[in-house]
């Protein structure tokens, strides 16, 4: 069975083949490899080496508070509806801003700042103008820095929209997942068709830049029919890029996936379906396919950072300006740096104990070696740019791409011979039905070959 995508066929048979559990490829090596060997002091010695490469900053704060659970949601969150448990948390996140900026260099622009949870507009009016305000004191922004922040369509009004607006924020996100109400009720996410379109209508009046919104296929009660008109409504919100992520059912470490109607879940076949529709639709309707769950419309950062070279992958997904390190505030929070992870501790009590101490609330880390740079370069042009250059690692590397990598190039012949790239003699072309397949493509050069395979979701 074969399907069209930008005029290009594609056979569901080697989709399924594909079809396994590989990492996400968001950091290389993978976040799963973070361990508790890896120190405070050792992020402290890894912001150092940061500094004297002055390289341009990307900032994340993590705000872990939900209202209501989402029975579907692998994020780490807190939920309360007693809106005063914020308080402490922004308190100990601005001082854990002031302790890690006392480390980074004052000159080194920020380019980039994401807020996201959880609930980011869990926080009041107020608490925003108070960690903003600190941000701002203790970092130096770029006058064209890109400023998002996750919302909760359900939980804002108006007004709240024009002040994100009016504060600095110029890029926007919420999640929608399905129109469907049988699906809404099923994972307990309940938000009116008129809801949503309330809140682009704000967020358009407002002047953000850009808007993303989220859908997720493979929830229970998803049918090909029923998903595609979310997609059309989806489309007719019109909004700048749109996130459609594979629903990864793991109740074993998501333990309240396990409220989820698992009977209702749909069938590996009607995934692939709902997912081979979607292409189709927005692809056919402005949308360009940017990688893996990611679209975005022509004249988008994300498709401009794509074209140019500039594309990346953090924890949150495609990103524009591959060229920073990210410095991740709050709990649970990670720091991508250029040869050192690091990520803060998830539980409050331990989070908040090691702010007041005074020491980098960080729990667990990682520091990667030569080989891990050089093969998270290779595996990061494969999932953001779709080629490698066998010239551009040699001389960036010292090495002979073909020497080095002989074993990889041999099983890459295999996925030439399905039509997953092109192979010559100094580049590796990942092809249309590649680019559905990339973190199989990717995981060739990932060298542990990862032993924990139940931690990640399917390719599709």
């Amino acid at each position: 069975m074969v399907f069209q995508f930008p005029g290009v066929k594609f056979d569901l048979d080697i989709i399924k083949k594909y079809d396994t559990a590989t990492p996400r490829y968001t950091s290389y090596p993978p976040a799963t490899e973070l361990n508790e060997a890896f120190t405070a002091k050792d992020f402290e010695e890894a912001i150092s080496l940061s500094n004297h490469r002055k390289t341009p900053l990307s900032l994340y704060f993590h705000i872990p508070f939900c209202e209501s659970a989402c029975y579907y949601c692998g994020c780490n969150t807190v939920i309360s509806n007693k809106k005063e448990i914020a308080i402490p948390y922004v308190q100990h996140l601005i001082k854990e801003i002031r302790q890690t900026a006392s480390l980074i260099d004052s000159d080194r622009k920020v380019v980039q700042m994401h807020w996201g949870g959880g609930t980011p507009n869990y926080l009041n009016i107020h608490q925003i103008k108070q960690l903003w305000g600190n941000i701002n004191q203790y970092f130096n922004f770029d006058v064209s820095s890109e400023v998002s922040i996750e919302i909760h369509p359900t939980y804002v009004d108006r007004d709240y929209i024009l002040f994100l607006r009016e504060i600095g924020f110029n890029r926007i996100s919420f999640g929608i997942q399905d129109f469907n109400y049988q699906v809404q009720v099923a994972v307990n996410r309940v938000q009116p068709e008129e809801t949503l379109f309330n809140v682009m209508g704000w967020i358009r009046e407002a002047g953000f830049k850009s808007v993303n919104v989220d859908l997720i296929y493979g929830l229970p009660y998803q049918t090909l029919h029923g998903f595609w008109k979310t997609v059309k409504k989806t489309i007719q919100l019109d909004p700048d890029r749109i996130a459609v992520f594979n629903f990864a059912y793991v109740p074993w470490l998501k333990p309240l996936q396990k409220k989820l109607p698992v009977k209702e879940l749909p069938q590996p076949q009607e995934k692939l379906e709902i997912f081979r529709l979607t292409i189709e639709e927005l692809t056919a309707n402005q949308y360009q396919f940017i990688g893996m769950d990611h679209f975005a419309k022509a004249d988008d950062e994300l498709a401009i950072a794509q074209s140019n070279g500039s594309l990346g992958r953090t924890f949150q997904g495609y990103t524009t300006h591959a060229e920073t390190e990210l410095f991740g505030f709050g709990s649970t929070s990670v720091s991508l740096l250029r040869d050192a992870y690091a990520q803060n501790h998830k539980k409050l009590k331990d989070y908040y104990q090691a702010v007041e101490a005074g020491v980098l609330p960080i729990n667990k880390g990682y520091k990667l070696s030569w080989d891990d740079i050089l093969r998270r370069d290779v595996i990061m042009s494969i999932m953001a740019r779709g080629i490698v250059c066998f010239s551009d690692i040699e001389s960036k590397y010292q090495i002979n791409f073909n020497e080095y990598f002989s074993q990889e190039l041999a099983v890459l012949k295999l996925l030439e011979t399905d039509g997953l790239i092109n192979l010559s003699t100094n580049q590796i072309n990942v092809t249309q039905i590649g680019r559905l397949l990339v973190r199989n493509i990717a995981v060739i050069f990932d060298s542990r070959k990862t032993t924990q395979q139940n931690k990640f979701s399917r390719a599709i």
